[in-house]
């Protein structure tokens, strides 16, 4: 089930997002950084974004009455001229994924976007993220690379 996130979903969203980091980036970014993630600390970022939600949105994918996933998308952050949305955050717990949260989640995106008045949107995704396939398979284009920094690193 995909449903709006409240405010009481902010630690069940922390921890999908922690535990995602951990287990898709480690060895692709620090491991100071993954090790160094508090859910506590997320939670707090998660209930605060869901508090302010106006102009972004927060969904979050439950199986069995539990949170496995959730995205995060908005306003584009860089004020492209063609891509006025973007998607800032898509995670689902590895053991959930295969199962269709994904692709529901990212769905409930494209909805969200269209009844917004977007009509295109762009995501920033690692070059080496293992799951860098599940956006192209959902029609996903590679258009360019920037560099960016995550614990002293490029």
């Amino acid at each position: 089930m995909i449903r709006p996130a409240t405010v009481d979903d902010a630690a069940a969203t922390a921890h999908v997002h922690v535990e995602s980091w951990r287990s898709t980036y480690r060895g692709l970014m620090p491991d100071a950084v993954l090790d160094g993630l508090l859910v506590e600390r997320r939670t707090e970022v998660w209930r605060s974004v869901i508090e302010r939600a106006e102009k972004q949105f927060v969904f979050v994918a439950e199986d069995e009455g539990r949170v496995v996933g959730f995205v995060n998308g908005g306003p584009e952050r860089e004020q492209n001229s063609v891509y006025t949305a973007e998607l800032y955050a898509l995670y689902v717990l590895k053991a959930q994924q295969g199962r269709g949260h994904g692709r529901a989640l990212f769905g409930a995106t494209v909805k969200a976007f269209v009844e917004r008045d977007h009509r295109a949107m762009l995501l920033w995704v690692l070059s080496t993220n293992p799951s860098r396939g599940f956006y192209e398979k959902v029609g996903g284009r590679y258009l360019k690379t920037k560099p960016i920094e995550i614990g002293g690193e490029t």
